[in-house]
């Protein structure tokens, strides 16, 4: 007969347990990040609906999406045009960008920091999720920001006649920083790992 080799779990003490608990507190934090997306949907189907109005021709529409996108024209606008269509579809994928995002940090930080959430065999399951841990989810962090600073990098470059040279300076400038701190992170992350698999 085979023997259970399982070893019992023992019981905290009540101060490592309450130590332990408080991880939950953090949840009030990602139920409001839950909330954000909610926003963020939102925004993304107004702004999708103003570009539908405005292809139809509604100058109301139109007017919204010049306001909203800080576009100016040296003549006044009566329909869309290329540049207006680019900068509205750009904001529509920087939000998508911003939402996915959002779920890294929502489910992934559950997982990691709060609770394990039992996906294992849910076919659903994100990639992704299967080997995260605190610094994966950091190297994963710093290339989505690295993607939404370049689609806001694009989108003033294309609207650049309306914008300063030293905010587009500072714009490239902040945008380099954060290339190098992802690639910072990775290699200390990289290196980390080598040395831990050394170590065994």
């Amino acid at each position: 007969m085979k023997q259970d080799t399982t070893k019992p779990v023992r019981p905290l003490r009540p101060l490592p347990g309450l130590i332990f608990a408080s991880r939950w507190l953090q949840l009030p934090l990602y139920l409001g990040l839950i909330a954000a997306q909610a926003v963020y949907v939102y925004h993304f189907w107004v702004e999708l609906v103003h570009l539908l109005e405005a292809a139809l021709g509604n100058q109301t529409a139109l007017q919204a999406l010049v306001t909203s996108m800080g576009y100016q024209s040296a003549t006044p606008l009566t329909a869309l045009n290329e540049t207006l269509i680019m900068l509205v579809v750009l904001a529509l994928i920087d939000v998508v960008m911003i939402s996915n995002l959002l779920i890294m940090v929502i489910v992934g930080g559950y997982e990691t920091f709060v609770s394990r959430m039992h996906l294992e065999h849910h076919p659903d399951q994100p990639e992704w999720l299967d080997h995260v841990n605190a610094s994966v989810l950091k190297v994963k962090l710093g290339t989505a920001i690295i993607g939404i600073s370049s689609i806001h990098l694009l989108k003033t470059f294309i609207n650049a006649a309306n914008y300063d040279t030293k905010v587009l300076m500072w714009q490239t400038i902040i945008h380099v920083v954060f290339l190098l701190s992802a690639l910072a992170i990775a290699y200390t992350d990289k290196i980390l790992n080598s040395t831990h698999h050394a170590s065994h």
